[in-house]
Formats: C-alpha cells, structure tokens, sequence
C-alpha cells in the first residue's frame, strides 16, 4: 500500500477545501491516488447533499453586484437552514461567487441555476454539513439601473430606467419596492390568473350582498382598479409621500424592469419587452 505523506494530505486539502482527516481517509481508499481520491470526495459530497437535501432552509441571504457603468446588475438569493451559516464567512463568499456567475449570463429576468453555481453552492455545504441552495436569480440590464440591500443582506431590490432621474428619486424608488411588494410596473403585467380569482371572489361577495347586478358588477369593478394599483408599481402610493404615487415621483423617466428578492419570499421580477 502507498505511503500516505503528510505533503499529500495537504495537496488534497488544498484543491479540495476539504477537511485533513476526509482527505486522509480518501487517500487511504485510493491507495494513494490523488485523482481517485479527488473522485472519492466528490461522491461523498453529493451524498451528504442528497441526505441534506430535504431539511427546510429558512434562513440565508440576497447577494448584489452591479456592474460600474450601472447598466447591468445581478441579484442572488442563497438559502440555508440557520442564521450562524448565512454569518458565515464562507458562506458570503459563496453568495459573492454565485452572484458573480449570475451576473456574468447572457440572461435577462428570472435565471435558471447552473451547474458552476450548483457546484459552487456544493462545495460550502459539504464543508459547513447545512442544507443550502440557490433560491432564485435575476439579471437585469437598463440605461440605467438602481439598487438596493437591506442592512440585514435578506432583501434586495433592482431598478432598471430610462429617462431623466435623480440618485436620490432612483434609490427612493428602490426602498419603496423592498417595503411595498410590487408584482408589475402597471396594472398589464399582472398575471391574467391572479386578476381572474381575484374577480371571482370579489363576485362571490357582490352578489352576496344582494345589490342589483349593475350595482353588482360597478362594486366589483371597483375592487379590481384597488386591487390593481396595489400591485402594479406605479399605481403605488408612495411609502415617503402617500399623497402621491410612484409614477408621479418618477416623473418623465420610464421604469423598464425590477426584482424584488427577499430571504424565504417569492421573488418578484417584471421586465418590459
């Protein structure tokens, strides 16, 4: 049987990240073998992924990076299972990494996981021993582009403009997604079902009322425009001036896109076409 150095311990654990004594451990089973061993630890890590796979992930955080022309920016949302791993500095390396990976697609809105951001995402859990995973990604480009992180790193919000804007309107704008929840920019981009079920219920309660059908039908008509400018972003009323809405503070400029990706929420990204 080969002699396994102490040198070769330390090579493994370099190229590996992993542990001394599983790296000693693989070498012994390959008999020495880096590139077996290397096989060995890969193996054992998707098996501690898949045993890991089913706890619940309730904590983690938003990775962003926007690029310096403003014009591009990327959002990530990494998962874990407890608030001592998201303040892990390995961990935020990784949300950094993934981020970065998303940044670089050719992709814009939502974007799907990759195999270097799984492997990625891989790497840390096989050294931490959580679940963790890649949430939900967005990758945006605009002339001009706005964003925003919570102090606490578990919301983050982008912008994408066009038009005459200040910093300080576009950030504003930012805060106001990350408080307000937004699903679209105006009452067209919200999806037709969730309008649809929405009328259905707000029928239901009209004609259980017993008003007359025309009285029925102007009360549910009602309810749909409120429902509507709750969620379509310029209809907001906006969180620093309630008196106003978002598209009067937003003046001439037109928003084209945004994502709004919160720890443990379902992401919201429009995107005009």
């Amino acid at each position: 049987m080969a002699e396994i150095t102490a040198a070769m311990v330390k090579a493994l654990r370099e190229e590996t990240q992993q542990g001394m004594m599983e790296c000693k451990k693989a070498l012994d089973e390959a008999q020495g073998d880096i590139e077996a061993a290397k096989d060995i630890l890969r193996r054992k890590g998707l098996a501690t992924v898949e045993k890991k796979a089913g706890r619940t992930t309730k904590e983690g955080l938003v990775g962003l990076h926007i690029n310096d022309d403003r014009k591009t920016a990327a959002m990530a949302e990494l998962q874990c299972e407890t608030d001592f791993c998201a303040r892990n500095e390995e961990f935020q390396t990784m949300v950094r990494a993934v981020t970065a990976s998303v940044l670089a697609s050719d992709t814009v809105g939502a974007v799907a996981p990759t195999s270097e951001m799984a492997e990625l995402v891989q790497g840390v859990l096989a050294k931490i021993g959580e679940n963790m995973g890649l949430a939900s990604a967005v990758r945006l480009t605009a002339p001009r582009i706005g964003a925003y992180l919570h102090h606490n790193g578990r919301v983050g919000v982008l912008v994408g403009v066009e038009g005459e804007i200040s910093d300080e309107t576009l950030n504003d704008i930012c805060m106001h997604i990350a408080f307000a929840e937004p699903m679209g920019i105006t009452p067209e981009d919200i999806p037709a079902a969730i309008v649809e079920k929405e009328k259905s219920f707000a029928l239901e309660e009209a004609v259980a009322s017993g008003k007359p059908q025309d009285i029925a039908e102007k009360m549910v008509a009602g309810k749909i425009r409120k429902f509507l400018a709750g969620l379509a972003l310029l209809e907001q009323p906006f969180v620093k001036d309630d008196k106003k809405t978002v598209r009067e503070v937003v003046g001439s400029a037109q928003v084209t896109a945004f994502a709004r990706l919160a720890v443990g929420s379902e992401p919201r990204i429009c995107v005009r076409k």
